[in-house]
């Protein structure tokens, strides 16, 4: 009974599952309430109306990482796994009706006195001792206080701590899933304005090609950039929330300690991790926009206009005539387009076109690194 107990335990709530009971794609289970809060927690901008969902999302399975995807529904939408309500109908019916065994209850020994019972609490060195050390031994001069009451206040501190890291794990489960979708804009937004430059760059001829393929790069080298900094606070945050989960297990460990003794024995260097743990101050952020992209357009009005003016230049060949004539031989002089009669082109030259305008692109590291 004690194993099956623990097989219906919620990872959530760390309680017996209540009805009704859902099941995720990964075949594990959770409170339709804990699996509600979860993915409201790792969808925090998911748009509402009148209290319900108008549109899916998703949220990871806090037992396997498996992420899962909801339809319009939101958990409502996710089946209910009927034959786990009926074994926890089971087992409720079961325990209530046998009687509770008693239970003994060991107090460890004082290393020192042997014979002695932990039976007090050493304020000044934060360590259980016995009442010989108090009287005769190393704490002697030493607070102390009863063992139950600082067995309930350091419980009470490391549920709450539990708690706290709980929340910030949903909290930075949500920053990933947002971060990953920041990574799948970017790499749209960095394929459509590549799509863009192309398609302006192809309409151009061979002369152009060298400037399309640089500013394709530029393009894509941002890209990357934004795509390696994305990934690499991924892998951070990652790699902090693996480490809060592993904490909160031993918390959850240790909060399942029925001695008094033991447990305050673990507790002080696990509130000194969980605290540390708790803090995501070291931790950057995106900036809102940073996956944004459209400072790379692009546009060749003025470069088509430059383009489709290029004309050959003619030479005059009979400068007297421009001298005798001149109001007409001064028009000629400013660049008359009139061939002579009878001459050929000798001369041509090319108008150049004008180059090409884009915006440049802001330094990616500059805009992203806000904490």
């Amino acid at each position: 009974m004690d194993n099956l107990e623990k097989q219906l335990i919620c990872p959530i709530c760390l309680e017996m599952f209540t009805k009704p009971v859902v099941i995720l794609p990964c075949q594990h289970n959770l409170c339709r309430k804990c699996a509600n809060d979860v993915f409201q927690a790792s969808n925090p901008y998911l748009p509402t109306r009148g209290g319900s969902l108008t549109s899916g999302g998703r949220f990871r399975c806090p037992s396997c990482r498996h992420e899962v995807v909801l339809d319009r529904h939101g958990v409502y939408g996710l089946q209910r796994n009927l034959l786990v309500e009926n074994i926890i109908d089971m087992f409720k019916q079961e325990s209530s009706s046998k009687p509770a065994p008693e239970r003994k209850e060991e107090t460890p020994m004082c290393d020192v006195h042997e014979e002695e019972k932990i039976n007090i609490y050493c304020v000044t060195h934060g360590v259980p001792t016995c009442s010989m050390c108090k009287v005769f031994g190393a704490h002697k001069d030493c607070e102390v206080a009863p063992l139950t009451s600082i067995y309930q206040t350091q419980k009470t501190e490391l549920s709450d701590g539990i708690a706290m890291m709980v929340g910030n794990n949903d909290r930075m489960q949500g920053i990933i899933s947002q971060l990953e979708e920041a990574c799948r804009a970017i790499e749209e937004n960095g394929r459509r304005q590549k799509t863009l430059v192309c398609e302006k760059f192809d309409q151009l001829y061979a002369i152009l090609e060298e400037k399309k393929r640089k500013m394709s790069q530029k393009v894509t080298g941002e890209q990357e950039e934004k795509l390696n900094y994305v990934r690499g606070l991924t892998r951070k945050y990652g790699d902090h929330l693996e480490e809060s989960c592993k904490i909160v297990e031993t918390g959850i460990q240790t909060m399942e300690e029925p001695e008094m003794a033991v447990f305050l024995q673990n507790t002080k260097a696990l509130l000194k991790k969980i605290t540390e743990a708790s803090s995501t101050a070291h931790l950057d952020k995106v900036e809102r926009g940073y996956e944004n992209m459209d400072h790379y357009t692009v546009d060749f009005k003025k470069e088509g206009t430059a383009l489709r003016s290029i004309d050959f230049i003619q030479d005059d060949e009979d400068e007297d005539e421009e001298d005798e004539d001149g109001e007409a031989g001064t028009e000629q002089g400013e660049g008359a387009q009139t061939a002579p009669a009878g001459g050929a082109v000798t001369a041509a030259s090319v108008q150049p076109g004008i180059p090409p305008q884009i915006s440049p692109a802001p330094s990616a590291a500059k805009s992203a690194a806000s904490t």
